[in-house]
């Protein structure tokens, strides 16, 4: 009896429970790796999705520092005339398919004049290759055969329109030599559709010239 004993504690598992355990243990496998690539896809999407936010962040903050600082003084272009107006927004100057804004701004830093220039910057916003660009010269006038230096701000851009308000509406041009009292950008992009921001633009509309 007690050598029956021994042998009956001996036996191992049946082929049927190993091919059970197998297969538990490959469910509860799969499940964990489906979990896993969810959460990985989800942080990725996440990730892409905070970047991307960031970005526009960023380029609105920049749009948002030029605005503000727009001079009333027309701009000039490869060396030629002024063109009309303070803010320009009907010329393919800078090489645009689509609706470009020009102008001159203020404000740019020189410390203690260390550079040969002046504190204002001749700035424009357009479209090129699904990308919005912020373009700006060195030099306020630009001279002949100067190239623009580009900034790369927000990707995914389809189109980008303009509106200004004049103290009773919106317009879609500026009447003569003024300066609105807000300007309103709409950007339609590939991903978040049409985003529309509004930035007030310093000081009183006036009529000039430079």
């Amino acid at each position: 009896m007690a050598f029956k004993s021994y042998q009956s504690r001996q036996q191992g598992f049946t082929f049927i429970e190993v091919l059970l355990a197998i297969a538990i243990f490959s469910v509860v496998s799969l499940a964990g790796i489906t979990i896993l690539d969810s959460v990985i896809k989800g942080d990725e999407k996440s990730k892409m999705k905070t970047e991307r936010l960031n970005e526009l962040q960023r380029a609105f903050l920049i749009i948002e520092r030029d605005f503000i600082q727009i001079a009333r003084r027309r701009i000039r272009l490869n060396g030629e005339e002024a063109l009309d107006g303070f803010i320009h927004t009907d010329d393919d100057s800078f090489s645009t398919s689509t609706q470009a804004i020009g102008f001159v701004r203020s404000g740019w830093s020189n410390p203690g004049l260390m550079l040969p220039r002046s504190d204002m910057q001749s700035v424009g916003y357009q479209i090129n290759d699904n990308v919005l660009e912020r373009v700006h010269f060195n030099f306020v006038d630009a001279v002949v055969g100067e190239e623009p230096k580009v900034r790369p701000l927000i990707t995914l851009v389809d189109n980008i329109s303009f509106e200004f308000h004049d103290g009773e509406d919106w317009r879609d041009k500026l009447a003569g030599n003024t300066l609105p009292f807000a300007i309103a950008m709409e950007i339609e992009t590939q991903d978040f559709g049409i985003i529309r921001r509004q930035f007030l633009v310093a000081g009183d509309p006036a009529k000039g010239s430079n």
